[in-house]
């Protein structure tokens, strides 16, 4: 899988290590021509950046997970960060919480920013159920990724669960999939969740992007 990385520090590991999962027809390099990369560095904050390329086939049939987990996750992972967070856009958030979901206990942390919450026919299923948190599906196959995904931040805030990831999630209030992604904040505390003006375009993504590492990582990095 390529990728590429930004360090904080040349030959020296980070505190925090963050994966930037980009959203659809986006590259990993549109994450330093739109700021998210310099924006960390004039901050000063203690984070490395690892950027993979996503292709549509790969998320289609669910390899891109394994491409992640084997190509950037493993590798990095043995290096002694203290954190890892997965960033996603849009598809790239729909693909984070896939991750979190095949992968439990690799992350610390997910950001979703505008996250893709599947078609209209799950969507639709959750909320004829009364939202998420009503929702009560029978099993979810395997290959069943939007209701896994959903299945997913049902159980991470479940008060059974005694360990769950922190979840961040950012959107613009018209942005295409809000209604969606309203249902999918119900599973958040108030307090990571961030809706401002605007829609599924880059500028609100920078806002949230900045809003995130203010609010989160300003003095924890």
């Amino acid at each position: 899988m390529r990728h590429i990385i930004d360090l904080a520090n040349a030959g020296k590991r980070a505190n925090t290590l963050i994966i930037l999962l980009p959203g659809a027809n986006h590259l990993p390099e549109d994450f330093v021509t739109q700021g998210f990369v310099s924006t960390v560095r004039q901050r000063q904050l203690d984070i490395d950046l690892v950027m993979p390329e996503l292709a549509f086939d790969q998320i289609a049939n669910q390899s891109v997970l394994r491409k992640i987990h084997e190509t950037v996750m493993q590798p990095y992972s043995t290096l002694g960060y203290r954190n890892i967070w997965i960033a996603g856009i849009s598809i790239g958030g729909y693909v984070a919480i896939a991750y979190a979901h095949r992968y439990p206990e690799q992350v610390n942390g997910l950001l979703l920013l505008a996250p893709y919450p599947g078609n209209r026919i799950t969507t639709s299923e959750v909320a004829l159920a009364g939202g998420v948190k009503a929702w009560a599906p029978d099993a979810i196959p395997d290959d069943d990724t939007e209701r896994g995904n959903w299945y997913w931040l049902k159980n991470n805030t479940d008060t059974t669960n005694v360990n769950p990831t922190e979840v961040h999630l950012g959107y613009g209030a018209d942005d295409r999939f809000s209604e969606g992604i309203a249902m999918m904040a119900q599973t958040l505390p108030e307090e990571y969740v961030d809706k401002i003006s605007g829609g599924h375009v880059w500028p609100v993504w920078q806002q949230l992007w900045q809003n995130f590492l203010d609010k989160r990582f300003s003095a924890k990095s």
